[in-house]
């Protein structure tokens, strides 16, 4: 499975072949964390390089082959890197005094997927970036040519200073799961099932980062499994329900266990799932809205596509791999084709399919999500997120969206 690590801020370096863009990423930290080869094309699959910068913090460099390779292989290697265009959050477009139709045409994918980007002339202790290409750029583009030399290191700090001002403000801040929800002092009761899905030992992401943003705030935290929810009401009492010194301001739940949890918990206690805390801070969550019950139109053997953030094993309890699929179809009483397609791998034939769904995502970037999506909202096919799903199939979807709307 990804780490955290994965969040931060993907910054991708694109551009032909032999232009730097391995050699720029070496001369940025000051150390060799990508191969650097005169041969063209050493470069040839996508390759992440975790890096500090400073000014920046920390991030995730993305390395691309050239979008000038040639011959057969050459062209998988370019829809490579243009399927990389989906997984970063700012792009570096690297030229050598040459500006081109395949330069042009990454502008228009940058465009697309809303990715902000710098352009650099690297290599510039050979060539500096000539006036008459200087001004076309700045007039076609809006966009300042930075001179930088990989071998030099000339205009480092000019450099990182335009990266810093062009990657999107909010990725320096931690986005809060809880913001608008819950205030100093507030009780958030957390359940979390604990199955074969859950790690040994350890607690899954979107928990971890529930519980940290919940003590951020200063709230008094209760965490305990399903199997002592009830246990738990019993204890506090009536104050569950009228006293205020007792009653838990926000229950978070994994959504798998939306139907149990709605049958104990009394109805004017605020509830939403993990899953649905990230789809608000990850974006599309109007289209889930208006996605999700969508679920209703789809006919007999429809193709539903199945996103899943990240890689993990397979097992029989797997939230969206079988128990989602079981769950559509008890409640539809119609059988489906699913496909499920995990990490960030590409989605073929998107036009087939009449439904798709997405995990909370708690692995990628808010950018990542929303460029994964993006197609299908494009196409007119309904989104929808896991929680939201389950919320639905539980019949609480207003429910569990409540204190997310009450909040916006």
């Amino acid at each position: 499975m990804k780490k955290g690590k994965d969040i931060k801020p993907h910054i991708g370096i694109f551009g032909r072949r032999n232009v730097g863009k391995s050699s720029f990423i070496n001369a940025l930290v000051e150390q060799e964390v990508a191969i650097v080869s005169n041969i063209a094309g050493t470069t040839t699959d996508p390759v992440k390089k975790s890096i500090e910068i400073f000014g920046i913090g920390p991030a995730i460099m993305v390395d691309t082959a050239g979008i000038d390779d040639l011959g057969e292989l050459g062209e998988k290697r370019i829809h490579k890197t243009f399927e990389a265009l989906k997984t970063v959050d700012c792009a570096i477009l690297m030229i050598n005094n040459k500006f081109g139709q395949e330069e042009d045409k990454l502008v228009l994918k940058f465009k697309q997927f809303n990715i902000p980007f710098i352009i650099v002339n690297n290599k510039s202790d050979l060539a500096e970036v000539a006036d008459s290409l200087r001004s076309d750029l700045s007039r076609k583009y809006d966009k300042e040519v930075i001179n930088f030399s990989a071998t030099a290191g000339t205009n480092k700090e000019d450099l990182i200073k335009e990266l810093k001002a062009t990657i999107p403000s909010t990725l320096f801040v931690k986005p809060s799961l809880f913001k608008g929800l819950v205030k100093k002092n507030d009780i958030v009761l957390l359940i979390t099932p604990i199955d074969s899905e859950a790690p040994e030992g350890r607690m899954i992401l979107p928990q971890v980062m529930a519980i940290r943003d919940a003590l951020d705030k200063h709230c008094i935290l209760i965490v305990l499994r399903e199997t002592e929810l009830e246990q738990y009401l019993a204890m506090i009492g009536s104050g569950a329900g009228t006293n205020s010194g007792f009653k838990p301001a926000l229950v978070v739940t994994d959504s798998q266990v939306f139907g149990y949890v709605n049958s104990v918990l009394p109805q004017d206690i605020p509830l939403t799932s993990f899953s649905i805390l990230f789809a608000r801070i990850k974006g599309n969550f109007d289209a889930f809205i208006e996605g999700t019950p969508a679920l209703e139109n789809l006919e007999e053997c429809d193709k539903v596509l199945i996103l899943e953030s990240c890689t993990h094993q397979v097992s029989c309890e797997d939230i969206g791999r079988y128990k989602i699929p079981n769950w559509i179809e008890e409640h539809t009483g119609k059988s489906f084709d699913y496909t499920v397609v995990s990490g960030l791998n590409e989605i073929k034939n998107l036009e087939e399919y009449k439904y798709v769904i997405q995990c909370g995502g708690c692995v990628s970037t808010a950018k990542q999500v929303q460029n994964r999506l993006l197609p299908a909202i494009e196409a007119g096919i309904p989104v929808t997120n896991y929680g939201m799903l389950i919320g639905y199939l539980n019949g609480i979807f207003n429910r569990c969206l409540a204190p997310i709307l009450a909040a916006k």
